[in-house]
């Protein structure tokens, strides 16, 4: 009898360790990101909130690309040797000169184009251009503790950071619109200050402290940081790259254009947080047929990842075509059509296909392929923008769109080919995979 049910039992894939705490801390740092852009609306109107939709979406362009990957080697270094029983600190301590060295070419990127960013992007405000740097100094350390808790298993601090740096930010927004505040500088640094906070909470509780192990050398956290370096910075820049470009194409009167596209960016984006409760849910099947080998199981695996986003891509697009006007004028006051509603989610829901094939392709160990096709995305964004139409909001929707068309055929060629190669899937890489996910804010 009892053989008989043990199969069943066993069967059930029962949530990865820490889902539901790092659910809960990306539904709370998703709402409080609309609710930011909602408030801050309210405090400074949309013509004043432009350079602060500017940093933001500047911000995350910039910031995950280059952060998220260190993120991810840590937390994977971490978990093998805590799998080992091994100390992690000398892991931590390899990994923070590299993590200063990141920050010091961004720092130095935007010194060098601070008199630009100050005049052009953010309308002659310089203390959002000193945010900017501030958000590279205090998101560096930030992403460094969720590494550590990640990969230490502490996934209730992973999910406290990105809670508290939500909080933070929308709590300061309030707290200004509440007094009256109309300076933008104090709601650019509302920007700045959390992701430190965040670290800190985490820091003073303890949640960050590793033992001491066998020393670590570059090659124990290193051995797919280039690729994935170079991937994450790509696919970062495309996701934030709409209302860039609108506000890099855009006249100097057209500063609520481009805060309602960042509005509509930001609607637009719901299915890629419906597409992380989905891997979620998934992550622990495919994470076990990569650990096995079986490239079979895991195909069929993935066909079913790739049935489901394919679904939340349909319903996003749809529901955009048929709700996104009348939500978007509920929630911001409108100022966009339907038809750049539809464009937009129509991007992000190929955006969202192409980087659930990506970590099919990750998990095969075809890091490089998925950098060149992020590159080859972003290629493509910038010629189909630059010579598509001269119409502000349509050139930039269908760069979109055909940006992230490149990167779905790329990728999808690629793990054909990986696949055709007989690559066995690797649960390390599949790891990489899932967390190759540049999406934050």
């Amino acid at each position: 009898m009892s053989d008989a049910v043990a199969p069943e039992r066993t069967s059930r894939i029962p949530l990865p360790e820490g889902t539901i705490p790092v659910g809960i801390g990306l539904f709370i740092s998703g709402c409080t990101a609309y609710a930011f852009f909602k408030v801050g609306q309210l405090a400074l109107g949309k013509e004043d909130f432009k350079p602060i939709v500017a940093l933001w979406f500047t911000t995350f362009a910039l910031v995950p690309g280059f952060f998220m990957p260190v993120e991810q080697e840590l937390g994977r270094a971490l978990a093998h040797r805590r799998a080992l029983g091994q100390g992690g600190r000398p892991v931590v301590q390899r990994m923070l000169p590299l993590t200063i060295g990141l920050a010091t070419i961004l720092l130095v990127a935007v010194a060098a184009s601070s008199s630009w960013l100050t005049s052009d992007m953010f309308d002659g405000h310089w203390v959002v251009t000193l945010s900017l740097v501030l958000t590279i100094c205090f998101y560096a350390p930030m992403h460094m503790a969720r590494g550590i808790a990640s990969g230490s298993g502490r996934f209730g601090a992973y999910g406290t950071v990105m809670a508290v740096d939500g909080l933070v930010r929308i709590t300061a927004c309030v707290l200004l619109w509440q007094f009256g505040v109309t300076n933008v500088g104090a709601y650019a640094l509302s920007v700045a200050v959390s992701p430190i906070i965040a670290a800190g909470v985490v820091f003073v509780r303890g949640e960050t402290k590793t033992d001491d192990g066998p020393p670590a050398t570059y090659a124990e956290i290193t051995p797919n940081l280039g690729w994935l370096l170079l991937g994450t910075i790509m696919a970062a820049a495309l996701v934030n790259a709409g209302p860039l470009g609108v506000d890099f194409l855009a006249n100097a009167s057209d500063a609520e254009k481009v805060t309602a596209f960042g509005n509509g960016v930001l609607l637009s984006r719901v299915p890629l947080f419906l597409f992380q409760a989905v891997q979620a849910a998934l992550l622990p099947r495919l994470a076990r047929l990569a650990a096995k080998g079986d490239l079979a199981e895991f195909r069929q695996g993935f066909s079913l990842l790739l049935k489901v986003v394919t679904a939340v891509a349909i319903l996003g697009t749809v529901g955009s075509f048929v709700l996104g006007p009348p939500i978007l004028k509920m929630v911001y006051d409108g100022g966009l059509d339907r038809r750049t509603l539809t464009l937009l989610a129509l991007a992000s829901g190929m955006y969202m296909l192409a980087l659930a094939v990506s970590q099919g392709v990750i998990a095969l160990q075809g890091h490089k392929y998925v950098a060149a096709g992020w590159m080859s995305a972003m290629i493509g964004f910038l010629v189909v923008t630059t010579f598509a139409s001269d119409e502000l909001f349509l050139r930039v929707e269908l760069g979109l769109v055909a940006g992230s068309a490149v990167a779905l055929a790329v990728f999808s060629y690629a793990l054909r080919a990986r696949m055709n190669a007989g690559a066995i899937p690797d649960a390390e890489s599949m790891i990489d995979g899932v967390l190759d996910f540049p999406l934050e804010g």
